[in-house]
């Protein structure tokens, strides 16, 4: 096998659009894809335990896509993935190891001393952008330093030339006349002992041929909607799409280049590039441009004042939250579709974040550390972004005095409580005028409906108003002496 190419896969598992595997095959050699699960390289943000039920079978969906084109995927499992490439390229003879970059900070500096070392070892290193439309070096404010407002960011973006074209996934690969030893993805432990994945298996189905398929099916049927019905948890109306692009089943230049073609043959020449929909690949984008430029957020506050804030922390109201049985029906729904499907929907996240931090109190740190165990799409960056916007210490983020209210907020976004009765069928057969404040409706109609608060549903565990001021006076005590 002299000349071989390694191939690692990381958060790339596709064919099509992916730079590492253009450059394999430009290179003419045979081609050795590995797969290498060292979640101890990952430490303290190894996969959470719904992101490993999804890379258990989006992994098994990549092998085989790469047996589809003579090829197959190689398993590794291993404490260090330096040791085990080293091992690989001993083995296969390898000239070469190729890979697409990751943004996280630790894994930043740890393909960075990977490189430096197998170049050491006289075998070429190289690295490959095909997670993001822009690397996050490139994008600068006209002062030279990193955007921290969002709609300044997206302008420029679109203000530069679009990204490439992506590649189709090869039909044929180049392949070695003896394979390298692979583990079995049993072995790799990624799926839970206990049986708690129904749900997930229900809802999703991983891989690359799925998320084109996704991909196609919204801008076919929802696109024109999108801006209308992308708060709607009751109705279908967002791509779903966010899995795939974690882990790299699709990648941003493919739905880039999927929507412009898609508006350009309905007549929406110009208009696509400012759709809500590529702002949603943007908003992703920039989460990734914020780690790469501030990477100690995922564990404390951009706005470093935050940092004294006087945080109530409870285990109890915390696990209270994380169950779905905070007596609030819209965020009780939101944390049972997350527990069942390993995913939640965007606007119900933002109302159930801002309850744990605004009104119960809680670090905004515990959430995030929540939703990177149960999200099938449990994003660094975008998880980030997302808890500290909510929590008002990030960049962008919105106001802490922004308290969303939840049950004004279930009334508006799921006003006939279509999407409550769902994930919390206790309820079902409330009216519409008191199933998102059940705590409010007459008792004979509790008793009819068979909701008996305290018993079979909870009741609320804060009341709004109250806890409204609580997180406001929480707030004063961050302002400078002058301020006040």
């Amino acid at each position: 096998m002299s000349g071989a190419t390694l191939l690692w896969f990381r958060q790339d598992l596709r064919l099509a659009d992916n730079p590492a595997l253009a450059a394999a095959i430009r290179a003419g050699a045979p081609i050795v894809p590995v797969y290498i699960f060292s979640p101890d390289d990952e430490d303290p943000w190894a996969p959470g335990g719904a992101s490993r039920w999804w890379l258990h079978q989006s992994l098994s969906h990549l092998d085989e896509d790469l047996q589809r084109c003579g090829s197959r995927l190689c398993l590794r499992l291993a404490a260090d993935s330096l040791a085990e490439l080293l091992a690989l390229a001993r083995d296969c003879g390898a000239a070469r190891v190729l890979w697409n970059r990751r943004y996280e900070p630790a894994l930043i500096a740890r393909d960075q001393m990977i490189k430096q070392a197998l170049r050491a070892a006289g075998i070429e290193a190289g690295s490959f952008n095909g997670a993001l439309l822009h690397e996050p070096w490139t994008v600068k404010s006209k002062g030279g330093t990193p955007f921290q407002v969002f709609s300044a960011f997206w302008r420029h973006c679109l203000n530069l030339a679009d990204p490439e074209q992506p590649a189709p996934a090869p039909q044929h690969l180049a392949v070695p006349v003896t394979w390298p030893e692979s583990r079995s993805l049993d072995e790799f432990a990624l799926l839970p002992r206990l049986n708690w994945t129904q749900g997930m298996h229900t809802a999703w189905t991983p891989g690359a041929a799925a998320g084109q398929a996704l991909l196609e099916g919204f801008l076919s049927e929802s696109f024109d909607d999108y801006g209308a019905l992308r708060d709607r948890p009751d109705l279908p109306g967002t791509s779903r799409l966010s899995p795939y692009l974690h882990f790299g089943e699709i990648g941003p230049r493919e739905i880039w280049h999927a929507t412009r073609r898609f508006a350009q043959r309905h007549g929406r020449h110009t208009t696509w590039r400012t759709s809500q929909f590529l702002t949603e690949l943007g908003w992703r984008e920039f989460a990734h441009h914020l780690l790469f430029h501030f990477p100690h957020t995922p564990s404390k506050p951009l706005r470093e004042n935050y940092a004294r804030f006087p945080w109530q922390s409870d285990p109890a109201a915390l696990s209270a939250w994380q169950q779905g049985a905070t007596g609030y029906p819209f965020v009780d729904a939101g944390m049972r579709q997350l527990w069942q499907t390993g995913w939640m929907h965007n606007r119900v996240r933002m109302v159930a974040a801002s309850f744990l931090v605004k009104h119960l109190l809680q670090p905004w740190t515990d959430g995030a550390r929540w939703f990177w165990d149960t999200l099938v799409d449990a994003d660094l960056a975008s998880n980030t972004l997302g808890w500290q916007w909510v929590a008002g210490c990030g960049a962008d983020a919105a106001p802490y005095f922004r308290i969303f209210n939840p049950t004004a907020q279930a009334t508006r976004f799921d006003p006939q409580g279509t999407y409550v009765r769902v994930w919390v069928p206790e309820l079902a057969r409330l009216p519409s005028e008191w199933i998102h404040q059940p705590w409010a409706a007459p008792p004979q109609i509790l008793s009819e409906c068979g909701v008996r608060l305290g018993i079979n549903y909870p009741q609320p565990m804060v009341n709004h108003q109250k806890a409204r001021v609580a997180a406001l006076e929480a707030l004063a005590t961050l302002r400078a002496p002058r301020e006040r």
